[in-house]
């Protein structure tokens, strides 16, 4: 093969023959966007309703984000933290004044970054306090998702992710989300350093914390002398409606963690500490090469502004009732869900019993059909679009999306 050969098949043939396997991407390959379209190297226009996992919260090639990243890029691409830089300083100074409760931020590369550090933050927190090792326990719940590296995918209380890596960490405990009575009981231990959990499970289902669960954890949480960690990393940026999920739960967190639409698909993930926190972590105790690089921060400014405009945030509203609305009008003539859940643009169709475990396929579907869809678990069908998403693309996405449906075999 002509190393320079870019047919899609000669491309996904490098890809199946020098990554590590351990993706399973469908045989399409993906050449340029433009706000919520983006088209393959054949020149196949789709509709993104996945919006690269929740993290082109804007769409594809935003000019506002160009702009800021070509800016930069002709300025200063790293420096290291050895050396202080204009951006990273702007944009932990805006993700304070943003979110209300912080004084602190950490900036990073990504979320499983971003989660690393507060657990590390949990556990020195908890030794600042006296307590011994077998007393700083982080709860957890089950169908959560963390991240990917040893501590981020024991906090992930799904054993298809940690399987085969163990020795795990220790010092986690595993509830069932929603689940006020266990989590009452958790606490009577008397070894709970901190509750880890999002507003919004993604990977699990997306299943939204039931109302006033994360205020109990909350009211535990002050009772017993433990922190509050909330794993905004897809849900949060404006995702659920909001620019912070939790603000729609009533809670006040002590550690917050922030990455995919941060950056609107430039890496960068944050760390936001609460001032229980603030001043935990002195010199030396945790750092990265990459984190606070100028790039990532002078495009998570712009992201930050824009991402917290009330226009924008109406249109999540506005885009999600009308997702909602077309679910419900092709469930009415297909019957192949059981219920639509989630806030904002985060929602999962959740498919009925006789299509349980066909999520995959119907994703195959959509792409032949022009759309790109994501799934959480192998029943639910995951929605997260971008939130500057038209009313043309979400009529356009719903169409081929029904479509792709009237195809879907009803038997395996």
């Amino acid at each position: 093969m002509h190393p320079q050969d870019s047919k899609p098949s000669s491309l996904i043939d490098l890809g199946k023959r020098y990554w590590l396997p351990v993706y399973r991407p469908r045989e399409v390959v993906l050449d340029h966007g433009r706000g919520a379209r983006v088209w393959d190297t054949e020149g196949r226009e789709y509709v993104d309703l996945s919006a690269g996992i929740a993290v082109n919260a804007l769409g594809h090639q935003d000019p506002d984000l160009v702009e800021a990243l070509t800016a930069q890029a002709q300025k200063l691409w790293h420096s290291s933290n050895v050396f202080y830089t204009e951006p990273p300083l702007r944009l932990a100074e805006e993700l304070v004044t943003a979110s209300g409760f912080a004084e602190r931020v950490f900036l990073c590369n990504s979320g499983t970054e971003a989660n690393e550090a507060a657990i590390k933050l949990v556990r020195k927190w908890a030794a600042s306090k006296g307590r011994p090792p077998e007393q700083r326990v982080i709860v957890t719940f089950r169908g959560s998702f963390h991240g990917r590296t040893l501590a981020a995918v024991t906090a992930t209380a799904q054993p298809k992710y940690q399987e085969n890596y163990e020795p795990l960490p220790g010092g986690f405990r595993y509830l069932d989300f929603n689940d006020v009575p266990a989590l009452e009981a958790a606490f009577a231990h008397g070894d709970v350093a901190a509750v880890m959990l999002e507003p919004v499970q993604g990977e699990g289902g997306v299943l939204p914390a039931a109302p006033g669960f994360i205020q109990r954890v909350r009211e535990l949480c002050d009772q017993y002398d433990a922190l509050l960690v909330l794993d905004e990393i897809q849900c949060g940026m404006g995702r659920t409606g909001t620019l912070f999920a939790h603000v729609q739960d009533g809670v006040t967190p002590d550690i917050v963690t922030l990455a995919k639409a941060l950056g609107c698909g430039f890496p960068i993930g944050a760390m936001l500490a609460g001032p229980k926190v603030a001043e935990v972590m002195q010199y030396g105790a945790h750092g990265t090469t990459f984190g606070g690089n100028p790039m990532g921060a002078a495009v998570a400014r712009v992201a930050l502004r824009k991402l917290s405009s009330a226009a924008l945030m109406a249109n999540v509203k506005k885009q999600s009732q009308a997702l909602r609305d077309g679910l419900a009008a092709i469930n009415a003539e297909l019957g192949l869900f059981a219920e639509v859940r989630g806030r904002g643009l985060m929602l999962g169709a959740v498919l009925s019993d006789a299509y349980k475990g066909r999520a995959g396929e119907v994703l195959d579907y959509a792409a032949a059909h022009g759309l790109l869809l994501l799934q959480a678990g192998p029943d639910v069908l995951r929605f997260v679009p971008p939130l500057s998403i038209t009313d043309e693309d979400i009529a356009e996405g719903l169409a081929r999306l029904r479509a792709a449906l009237q195809d879907f075999p009803r038997e395996k």
